[in-house]
């Protein structure tokens, strides 16, 4: 421990393991079962509690609250864990929880997340990498965000929604059921508004992909469509646009239902 670089003021428990190229800031508090990777930098003023197994390279800002304990009625001090992979940046007073029994046990936050200042992410939630959450984005319990998704600030999600990949939510959307991949959504409660074509440009989709995409958009909200006869006509799409795979797959496990 005398090699990684921790203010005096810091509080360390002896049972917490950190790489000896961590950097911790004044008046940081870790508890025992956390575990911080390589490369990883922690501000001041910032609580983790574990079990909570950190990456490498993250860089976690002032005030911060992580791997707190879930705000369940239900919970009993069970040994539920918070996971957060490598390369993320997470900034001033987020609170992420660990999971709960009742679910998966574990909160889970892959890499290269861009998480902005107030961020909550409830327990048993499990992002992807990729994503952008915009300050006060809040996640209710058993959310799932995937790849590449964008959070527009003061997004609310309710327990138990998915986010596909590739969707933005414009600011102050709340969010009651699962938003399908490529989406743009916005409202209260949030309503789909096209596909989100300008960041497939920016992640590499060719022109053609992209008209694929709208085309499979219009199948879904445009055409006067039961949701059933949507899907069999993505079914026929995605045959020759691998990417509509990606939609099709999404509608089939959707528990809540798709915004629509």
């Amino acid at each position: 421990m005398s090699s990684v670089k921790i203010h005096p003021s810091a509080i360390i428990d002896p049972k917490a393991e950190l790489d000896s190229s961590v950097e911790v800031g004044a008046f940081t508090t870790i508890g025992a079962g956390v575990k911080v990777g390589a490369g990883t930098r922690i501000g001041s003023h910032v609580a983790l509690k574990g079990p909570t197994n950190i990456g490498k390279n993250n860089q976690i800002f002032q005030f911060s609250s992580l791997g707190e304990q879930p705000q369940d009625k239900k919970y009993k001090d069970e040994p539920t864990a918070l996971e957060i992979g490598d390369n993320n940046t997470i900034r001033e007073f987020c609170t992420f929880n660990r999971g709960t029994i009742q679910d998966k046990g574990v909160t889970k936050i892959g890499n290269d997340n861009w998480i902005m200042a107030y961020v909550h992410i409830a327990h048993d939630c499990t992002i992807g990498n990729n994503t952008i959450m915009a300050n006060n984005s809040s996640l209710a319990g058993h959310v799932d965000i995937h790849d590449y998704a964008i959070l527009g600030g003061f997004t609310l999600i309710h327990q138990f929604c998915k986010i596909g990949a590739h969707v933005i939510t414009a600011v102050g959307s709340v969010v009651f059921k699962d938003i399908p991949p490529y989406v743009t959504a916005s409202g209260y409660d949030a309503q789909p508004h096209g596909i989100n074509a300008e960041g497939l440009k920016r992640r590499g989709f060719d022109a053609d992909t992209i008209l694929q995409i709208k085309r499979a958009y219009k199948a879904l909200y445009r055409n006067s469509l039961t949701l059933e006869e949507a899907k069999l006509e993505l079914a026929e799409m995605q045959k020759s646009c691998k990417e509509i795979n990606l939609l099709s797959e999404f509608l089939t496990s959707s528990n809540r239902g798709i915004i629509r």
